[in-house]
């Protein structure tokens, strides 16, 4: 079996995996729970009153609040998954959005030290037409995988450089995959 549950002391040796954290995106999610509960508390408080403006206030709330807890949960950390077959890479809790991208579709990979969230325009799953697609979680180094197809693929990453050089070592001298 290749894969192994994290927190085990030793690790298959046919996979690797690496993690990064934001902490200061929980102020966010508590920001975005706290809008929830003003939506909720403004609903109970006013159940036998009408109006349109309470009815948008009420759903604004609510649905600002789960905008912003579902959007800064799902970017509290990103989890890189390396095995001899492909990159796994899974944000938040609950592991979504999730991408796999198939080493035979990597043409190289990438050490940059300094992924900044104000490059890719802010946190999260981030496409830029001139720079591709990433996942920035937090400021700091990451991986920049080089796909077969033109695109280039970011993630922030603790380790970087030892994830660099774990695909560079799984990665066949190969024409493009078909």
């Amino acid at each position: 079996m290749d894969h192994h549950p994290h927190g085990e002391d030793t690790p298959h040796p046919d996979v690797w995996t690496g993690r990064a954290t934001n902490r200061a995106q929980w102020l966010l999610a508590l920001f975005g729970a706290a809008c929830m509960a003003l939506g909720i508390e403004l609903a109970v408080d006013s159940a036998w009153s009408s109006g349109i403006a309470l009815v948008v206030s009420v759903v604004g709330c609510i649905a600002a609040g789960l905008l912003v807890l579902f959007g800064t949960l799902a970017f509290v950390h990103v989890d890189l998954k390396l095995d001899r077959e492909c990159v796994e890479v899974r944000c938040g809790h609950i592991g979504v959005p999730r991408r796999r991208i198939p080493l035979s579709h990597v043409a190289g990979a990438d050490f940059d030290p300094d992924v900044t969230p104000r490059h890719w325009g802010g946190w999260g799953y981030r496409w830029r037409p001139e720079k591709g697609t990433a996942v920035v979680v937090r400021r700091g180094e990451g991986v920049v995988l080089r796909l077969w197809n033109g695109h280039s693929f970011t993630i922030t990453v603790d380790n970087a450089e030892a994830a660099v050089q774990a695909i560079r070592a799984r990665l066949r001298p190969t024409t493009p995959a078909h």
